[in-house]
């Protein structure tokens, strides 16, 4: 956006705006890789990027910024380099996110399989003190989203998959760490590895600092993380899932003798019964002139509400365990109902969260740290699946 001789460029990023104004003809693209790093690198400080930590942090930011940017030229965005100018202690603030790693515990790899990490643990500032419970972590979060198109006959119509491994590092010094992939991970349509069950991705790419000459004969990856967070692999798989969908919906949709739409759902989870999601949220848009909702839910602990705005009703379910079906009977009051109207409901939205679920399959092996790290330090592997997109056409 540009107003008399100043150019507006901004960012979206966890609900809030970032925005950088430029009177020079600057490259958008640069302004917006900087806008990037520079949130990576508040919440690496703050520990959590809010309106409220924001708020809290003003000093600390204020303080990043004039190390950051000089006379308007940007310096540089490394949090190792920043360490040694940054003098501000953060003042932490844990808002709550449906997406946000550490709403669900952090397990651990290698010896830590018995262990669960604080809920606090991945989301404190890289400068806190040992005084504050700083300690010395690596966290490696596998973070998959899910898109999805079933046909009202039940057809698996597209299966994407966005997948990423995340490191978060709270160690002082690191030299190297190993991250051990499957050994059966494929990249395209290439021959299979090793005997077990083929892990394969149709796209790949690696973080800057990645090396890269253990990958194609034991698929590990080399780096040596700064203090922070960084992406250190992106892959998709496209139109292909290596199981079944995790969700399958039946709906039936009918006008009863009273002249109400009655929608009877049955939601089956096709996960494992030792797996569960949680924050499952079904969207289920309804005609024009629909006034009041009842409903029957198979546990209490569900619960559903009309949106008269969005002309929708919203069935949450905060934890299905796999292998099981839940179903929900919807009787709604329509203004002038009639069979076209009827035909405005659907297609149903899913939303979700699978802890320790890969859609791919992937799976870090070992984690590894060299030299051993003197004093006590804890590395730990997350797994989590959610929903980009998952819908179910009636």
């Amino acid at each position: 956006m540009t107003h008399k001789d100043l150019h507006f460029v901004h960012i979206r990023q966890d609900g809030l705006y970032w925005v950088a104004t430029t009177t020079a003809d600057s490259s958008p693209f640069t302004v917006i890789e900087f806008l990037s790093r520079l949130t990576g690198l508040i919440k690496d400080y703050c520990g959590s990027l809010s309106e409220k930590s924001v708020q809290m942090n003003f000093a600390l930011i204020y303080e990043l910024l004039d190390e950051v940017v000089d006379y308007g030229y940007i310096q540089t965005t490394s949090s190792d380099v920043l360490k040694n100018f940054i003098q501000t202690e953060a003042v932490s603030s844990r808002p709550f996110s449906l997406f946000d790693l550490s709403n669900v515990g952090l397990f651990g790899a290698e010896t830590q399989q018995s262990k669960v990490a604080p809920s606090s643990a991945a989301t404190r500032p890289i400068q806190t003190s040992r005084e504050q419970g700083g300690k010395s972590e690596i966290f490696v979060d596998v973070i998959e989203r899910m898109s999805v198109v079933i046909g009202s006959n039940g057809v698996l119509m597209k299966a994407d998959v966005e997948g990423e491994i995340r490191v978060k590092c709270y160690m002082p010094s690191c030299s190297e760490m190993r991250i051990g992939l499957n050994e059966e991970f494929t990249i395209g349509k290439s021959q299979l590895r090793g005997y077990g069950a083929a892990v394969r991705v149709d796209e790949c790419s690696f973080h800057q600092a990645v090396r890269l000459d253990e990958f194609d004969s034991h698929r590990i990856l080399r780096l040596c993380p700064s203090q922070g967070e960084q992406t250190v692999m992106q892959y998709q798989l496209t139109d292909d899932l290596p199981s079944a969908p995790p969700f399958r919906l039946f709906p039936t949709i009918e006008r009863d003798s009273g002249g109400r739409l009655l929608m009877y759902l049955k939601l089956r989870c096709d996960l494992s019964p030792k797996s569960s999601a949680i924050n499952v949220s079904a969207t289920i848009p309804v005609p024009k002139g629909s006034v009041s909702l009842s409903q029957e839910l198979s546990s209490p602990d569900q619960s559903s509400e009309l949106q008269p705005q969005s002309r929708a009703v919203v069935w949450q379910i905060p934890r299905f365990p796999g292998g099981t079906q839940l179903s929900a009977l919807f009787k709604l009051e329509v203004t002038g109902l009639s069979s076209a109207s009827m035909l405005e409901v659907g297609p149903v939205g899913l939303s979700f969260e699978l802890p320790k679920f890969t859609a791919t399959g992937l799976q870090i092996r070992f984690l590894r740290l060299s030299p051993i790290q003197p004093g006590p330090s804890q590395r730990w592997v997350r797994y989590v699946t959610h929903s980009d997109s998952y819908t179910v056409r009636i």
